[in-house]
């Protein structure tokens, strides 16, 4: 019983992590209507960028670890952002409007050259953060087994879970949620009505990118690196996560993504580790497949 209490704590982080890529996803699904990849990269750059420059600040500039990382993430955003905004309005905004293959091939592009950019910058070596807030916090002890996570862990947590909370007030209490709303739904009506389909594309494009940037450095905070070939992994993964819930409600989709983070660790926990994204990737494919039949549907 304590076992399966500790997967399930350890599971929090992780739907919490998911939650949040999927939530800023289907935001910039919304305008986009196309498969992107590109959202995993930028995830995975914001990360590698804030490794960067907490390395320069803790081993060139003598700063102390807290003002290392607070260098690092915020080289991280100003990176990240004026790498998304950039790709939103020179890329995705003029592609969107053509075929589908179009908007696959560039985000494959852009995934390899932020990638690529990142491993250049860091000479190939893997860098990694000094661990730090890992005391444990007990939610349960039988007094053999204690049910744990560390304070990183509860602290991300709360964080990714404050985004989505503002998020969704954002999208249902303010005038721009329901601008993004009228051009998910029909953009040239939208701007017969008067509403900039462009303007309200690219700052949901931003606010993804904003999304998937905080989520990368809090994911380097805890587990202390970003892989090279993450931003291709988890752009697949968000990509198809967010499927889970349905792109047309950022908020279901952060609660399908969730629920996904629940059963891989679970799988983790239980199952073979090897077979852990086949079985997760198999999924989410026969998710997809059986969610297009319904729509299919009459």
């Amino acid at each position: 019983m304590a076992y399966l209490l500790q997967q399930l704590a350890n599971a929090v982080p992780l739907a919490a992590l998911y939650a949040a890529l999927a939530f800023g996803y289907a935001v910039a699904f919304g305008v986009t209507k196309r498969a992107d990849i590109t959202y995993g990269a930028i995830f995975a750059f914001s990360g590698q960028i804030l490794l960067l420059f907490t390395d320069l600040g803790y081993n060139r500039l003598w700063l102390i670890l807290p003002a290392a990382l607070a260098l690092g993430a915020l080289f991280s955003v100003v990176y990240s952002m004026l790498a998304a905004v950039w790709i939103g309005r020179s890329i995705m905004l003029p592609l969107v409007r053509k075929s589908s293959n179009t908007v696959i091939v560039a985000a494959l592009g852009i995934t390899i050259v932020l990638m690529e950019t990142a491993r250049l910058a860091s000479d190939t070596k893997s860098l990694w953060l000094s661990p730090f807030l890992n005391s444990v916090v007990i939610f349960w002890n039988d007094g053999v087994f204690k049910v744990t996570l560390t304070e990183i862990q509860l602290i991300n947590t709360g964080l990714m879970c404050a985004m989505i909370a503002l998020g969704v007030a954002v999208m249902r209490l303010t005038s721009w949620g329901r601008l993004w709303r009228a051009v998910t739904d029909d953009p040239l009506a939208a701007e017969l009505c008067g509403t900039s389909a462009d303007r309200v594309f690219l700052v949901a494009y931003a606010a993804a990118a904003l999304v998937a940037t905080a989520c990368g450095i809090l994911a380097t905070f805890y587990y202390g690196t970003m892989d090279f070939g993450a931003g291709l992994m988890f752009g697949l993964k968000v990509l198809m996560v967010a499927a889970v819930g349905g792109y047309s409600n950022p908020l279901k989709s952060a609660g399908g993504a969730a629920g996904l983070g629940v059963a891989e660790t679970m799988w983790s926990a239980y199952g073979p580790y090897l077979w852990r994204d086949f079985v997760v990737f198999s999924l989410l494919v026969l998710l997809l497949i059986l969610s297009r039949r319904e729509r299919a549907i009459p």
